[in-house]
């Protein structure tokens, strides 16, 4: 949800997200109901950056809290780029494994890059920071979730006839102590894996993951590049194995589309966003699907 060069001026954004809700806008009108979620990745780096250039003023606000606040924000644009269509946001939280490796190894970069004096500043406060080619960046954990907290809330909000957005940028990432008290922690949820998790508590019949390419392709950057086209879970899973799919890109995506379809949905499909209305319809994307 930002400009086609990154930029995540605020106009950047509102029209980024116009532009993707006029396809949502399709779907609806075609009749289907719709759960939304999305990424936060720029919109949380700003409010870290704001963090870092005021912390001698006011206290760093967790991670946590950002992705909240985000929640907010670009739920309140997505309602405004829908309407008239009634729609509402759920804050959403989602819980992780305190025990999971993750949280043992930090490696999920976010914010910007910072030379070696700020990133001592920050690790003084209790922040893990690591030297990428570009400079230093600060890792956090990116546990897997367990449960989207608030789904209950968003299927009832959808049986009232309201487009939902809900679990933004993964969900605030939260863990239940042994008094089964919830507390945020410092992390970041992976959006695709959020997503398939969102899908299968709301009872979604097919997950669209949409992206900036076409299709996921196999042989990527080699003069063997082909697109994946409709494919099982288990032909899928050879090309996984084969080291197709980046980790860092299209390799989550696949992976989320892959379990929503192993673990019960009837389909998933990765494709541009301008062609998710006509991929739920059609053999559009690279689609996975159960094995006949």
């Amino acid at each position: 949800m930002t400009a086609p060069d990154g930029s995540a001026a605020p106009a950047d954004q509102k029209r980024a997200i116009e532009r993707a809700m006029t396809h949502v806008a399709d779907l609806i009108g075609h009749g289907h109901r719709v759960a939304i979620t999305h990424g936060n990745g720029p919109q949380v780096g700003n409010i870290l950056l704001k963090n870092q250039l005021t912390a001698h003023v006011v206290p760093p606000v967790p991670l946590d809290w950002c992705g909240a606040q985000t929640q907010g924000t670009l739920g309140a644009l997505i309602m405004n780029a829908l309407d008239p269509i009634p729609s509402a946001t759920v804050v959403t939280r989602t819980l992780v494994d305190p025990d999971d490796p993750a949280f043992h190894d930090p490696v999920k970069p976010i914010g910007q890059y910072f030379s070696v004096v700020e990133a001592r500043r920050f690790q003084a406060l209790g922040q893990s920071w690591r030297e990428f080619e570009r400079g230093w960046r600060r890792v956090v954990a990116s546990p897997r979730p367990v449960e989207i907290l608030d789904a209950a809330p968003a299927v009832a909000l959808m049986e009232a006839g309201y487009t939902v957005v809900a679990a933004g940028g993964g969900g605030v990432p939260v863990v239940r102590d042994a008094e089964g008290r919830l507390h945020g922690v410092e992390a970041v949820i992976d959006k695709d894996h959020a997503a398939c998790a969102l899908a299968q508590a709301v009872g979604a019949d097919i997950l669209v993951i949409a992206t900036d390419v076409p299709h996921a392709i196999a042989g990527y950057g080699t003069p063997e590049a082909r697109p994946i086209g409709s494919v099982t879970p288990k032909e899928m899973r050879v090309l996984q194995a084969e080291g197709h799919f980046a980790s860092g890109s299209m390799g989550p995506k696949v992976e989320a589309a892959l379990r929503f379809v192993e673990e019960g949905g009837a389909k998933s499909v990765i494709t541009s966003l301008d062609n998710i209305a006509a991929a739920i319809s059609g053999n559009i994307g690279t689609t996975v699907h159960r094995e006949s």
